[in-house]
C-alpha cells in the first residue's frame, strides 16, 4: 500500500522574525504564526494521524489547527540540535553545509538527524500504511523527506538552497 506523508513546517516563530536559530530550544510562535498554525486546519482536515517534534513551537501549532486526527509527539523529529549555538543568530551557523557530517559543537549533525528521519519513516511505514500521515516539524526534517522521499537530492544541496515556503510537500512512499 501506497503512504501519504504530508508535512507542514511548524508555524513563524518570535525566533524567526528576529533571526534566531532556536534549535533544540522551544521556541514561542508569534502572531503571525498563531494564524498560520490556525490555517493549517482547514486544509488538513482528511488526514488520519498528526505527528509532531515535541518542542513547543511544533506541538503548538498543531493544538492551534484543531484537526480532530490523533496528535503523536515525537522526539525524532526535533530540529537540528545545534548545541552551544542554540538560539544564536542564524548566521552563526552558517555555512550549514559543512554540518552534513560534523556536528555543531555540543550537538548533532545533520546526518544524525536524516537517520532519525529515517527510523521515523520505517516506524510510520510499519504503524500506518496505506493512511494520510500529517507531520509539523523543522526545516532538518523537511530537508530529510525531499533527500529520503522527494528528489532525493544530496543533503548538502538541500540546506544550501533558498527557502521558498508553501502550504505543505506531499510524499508518497
Amino acid at each position: 500500500m501506497t503512504t501519504t506523508l504530508i508535512y507542514e513546517t511548524h508555524s513563524i516563530t518570535l525566533d524567526n522574525e528576529r533571526g534566531i536559530s532556536t534549535g533544540w530550544l522551544p521556541g514561542q510562535l508569534s502572531q503571525a504564526g498563531i494564524r498560520q498554525a490556525i490555517a493549517i486546519g482547514p486544509r488538513r482536515r482528511d488526514v488520519d494521524v498528526v505527528f509532531s517534534s515535541d518542542l513547543r513551537r511544533a506541538v503548538h501549532t498543531v493544538e492551534l489547527a484543531g484537526l480532530s486526527a490523533p496528535h503523536f509527539q515525537d522526539w525524532r523529529l526535533r530540529e537540528c540540535n545545534y548545541g552551544e549555538l542554540n538560539g544564536a543568530r542564524s548566521g552563526a551557523l552558517e555555512p550549514r553545509a559543512e554540518r552534513v557530517g560534523t556536528p555543531f559543537p555540543g550537538g548533532q549533525s545533520y546526518a544524525d538527524v536524516v537517520e532519525l528521519t529515517r527510523s521515523f519513516l520505517a516506524d510510520v511505514k510499519h504503524w500506518y500504511d496505506g493512511q494520510k500521515v500529517l507531520v509539523v516539524a523543522h526545516s532538518a526534517n523537511r530537508w530529510s523527506f525531499e533527500h529520503l522521499l522527494g528528489s532525493r537530492a544530496p543533503i548538502e544541496e538541500l540546506i544550501a538552497a533558498p527557502f521558498d515556503w508553501k502550504p505543505g510537500w506531499e510524499y508518497e512512499f
